[in-house]
C-alpha cells in the first residue's frame, strides 16, 4: 500500500510541476492577474490560476492510479471539487461577491450529502455515542464550509496555504492509513503531491499564486476526505485531529470573526488583522512570516499525532503552547515596517 501511496503521491507532483506553467499563461492570456495595492503585499503582478493546474494534476492522479474501483464518495469529492474549481475560477478571473461564493460553497458542499457523505453519530469520551440525526447533515454542510474558507484564509503569503495543506495532508494521510481507510489515505497522498509540486512555484517570491480556485479546492478535499473516512472513527479523533493538522488558521479564522463582530463590520470585509499581516507588522520579512507560521503549523501537526496516538497530554500541552504565541501576536502592539517587508501576495 505504501508504495502505491508514494507512487500516486509522485504522479501528482510531477503533473503539478508540468501542468502549473500552462496555468500560468493562461490566467496571462484571460486577464486572471493579481496586481498590487491595497492588502496585497507583493510589489509586482502575479497570475492567479494556479488551482486549476492543481486541479487537474489530482484529478488525473486519482483517476488513473486509485488501486481500488472509485468509490461513490470519491466521485462526490471529485464533483464537489469541480464546481468550486468553476466558482474559483469565475472569482480570479472576474471576481463574485461573498454571497455568491458562499453559495458555491454550499452547493459543493451539498453533493457531498447527494453522494452519502453522513455522520450518523459521534463518540465522545465519558458520554458515548451521540445519535446525530439530521444534525448529522447540518455538521457535514459546516465543517466542509469552514475548511473551504479556513484554507482561503490561509492564502495570504507566497507558499502559505500550500505549505500548511501539504504538511495536514500528509498527518490526515498518516490517521487515515493507521484506521484503515485506504481511499482516505490515497486522495491525501495525491493532494501532497499537489501541494509540494505548486510550492516549487509559489514560495517567496512566487511565480504564480493559487487563486481561490486553488485555496477552496485544497480545503474542500481535507474536509471532505475527513468527513467520509476520519469523522467515523472512535471518540472525536476524527474530528481534532484535521482541526489540529489546520490549527493555525482556524484560530486565525476564528480570531477574524470575533474582531470583526466586536467593531460591529460585516464578517466578509478584509481588513489587515491576520496573523501573517501582524507578523509582517512586527518586521518580520516575507519568508520569516511563511516560516515561522509552518513552524507553528508543524507544532499542531505533532500534537495531532499525539492526539492519533492517544497521548493527549502532550497533545494539549503543544495545542496550549501554539494558542500562547498566537494570543500573543494578534492581541500584541503591532509595530509597522514598510520597509521590511518583501514583494508576495
Amino acid at each position: 500500500m505504501l508504495n502505491d501511496l508514494l507512487l500516486l503521491g509522485l504522479v501528482a507532483f510531477v503533473l503539478t510541476l508540468v501542468l502549473t506553467p500552462a496555468s500560468m499563461y493562461l490566467a496571462k492570456m484571460v486577464g486572471a492577474i493579481d496586481y498590487p495595492g491595497g492588502r496585497r503585499v507583493h510589489l509586482r503582478p502575479i497570475p492567479r490560476l494556479g488551482g486549476i493546474a492543481m486541479y487537474v494534476s489530482f484529478v488525473t492522479a486519482v483517476l488513473l492510479l486509485m488501486p481500488h474501483p472509485l468509490t461513490t464518495q470519491t466521485m462526490g469529492l471529485i464533483t464537489g471539487s469541480t464546481i468550486l474549481l468553476v466558482v474559483g475560477v469565475y472569482d480570479d478571473i472576474k471576481g463574485v461577491s461573498p454571497k455568491a461564493k458562499f453559495l458555491g460553497q454550499l452547493a459543493a458542499a451539498l453533493v457531498l450529502l447527494l453522494f452519502r457523505y453522513h455522520i450518523d453519530s459521534l463518540t465522545v469520551p465519558v458520554l458515548g455515542p451521540i445519535n446525530l440525526g439530521a444534525g448529522g447533515a447540518v455538521l457535514v454542510l459546516f465543517w466542509v464550509v469552514s475548511l473551504v474558507n479556513t484554507v482561503n484564509i490561509a492564502d495570504g503569503l507566497d507558499g502559505l496555504a500550500a505549505g500548511i495543506s501539504f504538511g495536514a495532508s500528509l498527518v490526515m494521510a498518516w490517521s487515515a492509513i493507521r484506521i484503515g481507510q485506504a481511499p482516505e489515505a490515497y486522495l491525501l497522498a495525491g493532494l501532497a503531491g499537489v501541494c509540494l509540486g505548486f510550492l516549487l512555484f509559489n514560495f517567496h517570491p512566487a511565480k504564480v499564486f493559487m487563486g481561490d480556485s486553488g485555496s477552496m479546492f485544497l480545503g474542500f478535499v481535507m474536509a471532505a476526505t475527513s468527513v467520509s473516512g476520519l469523522l467515523k472513527t472512535p471518540v472525536l479523533l476524527g474530528l481534532v485531529l484535521p482541526m489540529l493538522a489546520l490549527g493555525m488558521p482556524i484560530f486565525d479564522l476564528t480570531f477574524t470573526v470575533i474582531r470583526r463582530k466586536w467593531r460591529g463590520q460585516p464578517i466578509t470585509v478584509a481588513d489587515r488583522g491576520h496573523l501573517h499581516h501582524r507578523l509582517l507588522d512586527r518586521g518580520f520579512t516575507h519568508r520569516q512570516a511563511v516560516l515561522a507560521m509552518y513552524a507553528l503549523s508543524a507544532v499542531l501537526g505533532g500534537a495531532a499525532v499525539f492526539a492519533g496516538l492517544n497521548d493527549w497530554q502532550w497533545a494539549a500541552f503543544l495545542t496550549v503552547l501554539v494558542g500562547i504565541v498566537l494570543f500573543t501576536v494578534l492581541l500584541g502592539k503591532r509595530h509597522v515596517q514598510v520597509s521590511r517587508r518583501s514583494s508576495g501576495k
